[in-house]
């Protein structure tokens, strides 16, 4: 085979494999696995953490308040698995050890901005959220069948 000749590489598209689109909304579509790969609490605070530049991992850990290090460990090799994030070693200097930052990779920082809108949005509106769910625990067995009936009657 003469090296100048393109490889044929076989097209790995949810539309070659079974001729659909893709959508989310279809059981085997491999879009959905995507989605389960960064809808986790923890997945989405740590494409905002890293979005800023490389992080140690203790630096994570002290970033994303709640997270254990088992968590985050497991969390950043899914990432790392899925090519979302680079996990850099390097050498100290002298006797100092060996150690480890964590960063996006290109697909990564594109999926980062997307989180961060999520993010700021969630910063935003929290407090209109806690007043709808006051309004809605507040109200009265009646009140809260009279407004469902009226919202299907829309």
């Amino acid at each position: 085979m003469n090296s100048n000749e393109p490889i044929a590489v076989p097209d790995a598209t949810p539309e070659a494999a079974t001729g659909a689109p893709a959508s989310v909304f279809a059981e085997a579509c491999p879009s959905r696995r995507a989605l389960e790969l960064v809808a986790g609490k923890w997945q989405l605070l740590i494409f905002p953490a890293l979005a800023a530049g490389p992080a140690r991992n203790g630096e994570l850990l002290r970033r994303i308040e709640g997270i254990s290090q088992k968590v985050l460990t497991h969390t950043l090799k899914e990432l790392e698995r899925n090519g979302l994030v680079l996990r850099c070693e390097l050498k100290g200097t002298g006797r100092s050890p060996l150690h480890v930052e964590y960063e996006l990779t290109p697909l990564g920082q594109s999926l980062s901005e997307t989180l961060i809108a999520l993010d700021s949005w969630a910063e935003r509106h929290h407090g209109d959220l806690q007043a709808a769910r006051e309004r809605f625990d507040a109200q009265s067995p009646a009140q809260e069948t009279a407004g469902r009936l009226v919202h299907r009657l829309r």
